[in-house]
């Protein structure tokens, strides 16, 4: 049963690592791989009003967090249609927040993605109305390492920079309580001609590992806006990838909902 189906009324949704709720059909797919997930955590206060309209900081014991997650997209495709083999495989780093509308639906909020395709960026910031960035970027494996690396190229700030290298460690078998939070994630909130919408997301639960951060170098989160993250990530973490399914998006009431505990 959908975690959706067990919450109250005006209250947030579990977070659980299954997918909360149905997603019949597709508008879009594509596999996320090799992705590393970094997080600082935040004041709700200080992200609020970065949110949009109808939504509130989601929060775990308190405090809210800030991702930087970086990662290749595979084949990303419209429909039921394969995914394209090269407009649709890049390299991707984007920076995100987290929220709760007044149904209760957790979701994130983009505030940057930054990828390599011209025509992807072009397409998702004209039809979709999500923050994506040109950007030159790489993706380098060594064995038991991961490096990203990224220089923006349109729109500015043009030059800003992500540097990002971690150590891959050993299978998460019980994730902990932050780490589902963070990560156990099904749909995005984004303002679209004025508008709060809600994209639900589903693909299988995320095959998490331990990382270490070796190296960040990183101008991504102080380019959205946010100040910069004082000291190391409060959780570093690295999954192979997941297939996963977006459905079709649904019109957020433009009330306030109730904040979670």
């Amino acid at each position: 049963m959908p975690a959706s189906a067990a919450r109250g009324p005006g209250s947030a949704e579990p977070v659980s690592p299954e997918p909360a709720r149905e997603v019949p059909g597709a508008l879009l797919t594509q596999s996320w791989l090799d992705v590393s997930f970094l997080h600082w955590s935040a004041n709700p206060t200080d992200v609020a009003a970065l949110l949009p309209a109808g939504t509130v900081p989601d929060t775990h014991e308190g405090l809210t967090y800030v991702g930087l997650v970086a990662f290749r997209m595979h084949r990303a495709g419209l429909l039921t249609a394969p995914g394209i083999p090269y407009l649709g495989s890049f390299p991707e780093t984007n920076v995100r927040l987290y929220c709760v509308d007044g149904e209760g639906r957790r979701g994130v909020v983009f505030l940057s993605l930054e990828a390599s395709r011209l025509l992807p960026v072009a397409i998702a910031r004209s039809v979709f109305r999500l923050p994506y960035m040109w950007a030159r970027m790489a993706v380098h494996p060594d064995r038991d390492t991961i490096s990203y690396t990224s220089r923006r190229r349109w729109p500015g700030p043009r030059g800003a920079c992500s540097r990002i290298a971690v150590r891959i460690g050993e299978p998460v078998h019980e994730p902990a309580p932050l780490e589902h939070f963070l990560t156990a994630r099904w749909g995005l909130h984004n303002n679209v001609h004025g508008q709060t919408v809600y994209l639900p997301t589903t693909h299988p639960c995320w095959p998490l590992h331990r990382a270490e951060l070796l190296h960040c170098d990183e101008e991504l989160i102080t380019a959205t806006g946010l100040p910069a993250p004082v000291g190391p990530p409060v959780s570093v973490l690295y999954a192979p990838g997941v297939r996963a399914r977006f459905g079709r998006p649904t019109t957020v009431r433009n009330h306030a909902p109730t904040p979670p505990n």
